[in-house]
């Protein structure tokens, strides 16, 4: 694991690369949600068991993030810090897989459509669809032009992605996959009388990460 700076438009972040080059699976570059940074435990453990299966992994903080402040910035901002993020990241380990948590995968998702970045596939660890506070799901028409595989990886519980509305989504768009994970939350944690643990659904969410890039990469 070393730890990276990488130059953005409106000033250096904080990186990590961890895994290894040769580890023989796709590179991810994993982008944390609005309300958690690259060293929360929740990012720590999903990049742990990336490492694991044998993929050369990258965390980032956006910007707002990295300076301490709560408030995300605005797209704009948030695309300049991915982008620089992912050319960084390209430079060590090649061609990728965007992957994000909520908010870090919508934005993936706009890098790819909106400014045309290169991009092996997209992976939504609970798209946000559906904003913090309201009750009508976001425009999405972005997706639709996105030609790269994209895989929506939902709780069965996430209120901000109602099952049937990604469902809906990731079949209208051009190589979408929906897979969902019991009884998970926004963040797939369980409730206890599920039987289920955290840790049972985190890997699952990257068993289904796993089958889907053998199958589509």
């Amino acid at each position: 694991m070393r730890q990276v700076q990488i130059e953005t438009p409106h000033g250096d972040v904080a990186g990590v690369i961890d895994g290894d080059l040769d580890g023989g699976r796709v590179p991810i570059l994993l982008a944390h949600g609005a309300g958690l940074g690259q060293h929360h435990d929740w990012m720590v453990a999903v990049r742990s068991r990336m490492v694991d299966r044998g993929h050369l992994v990258m965390t980032f903080d956006y910007l707002y993030m990295h300076e301490g402040r709560r408030a995300p910035d605005r797209l704009p901002k948030l695309l300049d810090v991915h982008e620089a993020a992912a050319r960084f990241f390209e430079d060590v380990g090649g061609q990728m897989i965007l992957v994000g948590k909520s908010m870090g995968g919508r934005v993936g998702s706009h890098l790819v459509a909106d400014r045309r970045s290169s991009a092996l596939g997209l992976v939504y660890l609970g798209y946000p669809l559906v904003a913090m506070g309201k009750t009508e799901p976001r425009n999405v028409d972005h997706l639709l032009e996105i030609d790269v595989p994209q895989l929506f990886i939902s709780g069965t519980r996430d209120r901000m992605g109602p099952m049937e509305s990604i469902v809906s989504v990731a079949g209208s768009v051009p190589r979408g996959t929906a897979v969902f994970v019991d009884d998970g939350d926004h963040s797939l944690v369980p409730r206890k009388k599920s039987g289920r643990t955290l840790d049972e659904n985190l890997d699952a969410a990257l068993d289904a990460i796993g089958a889907w890039t053998v199958e589509n990469l």
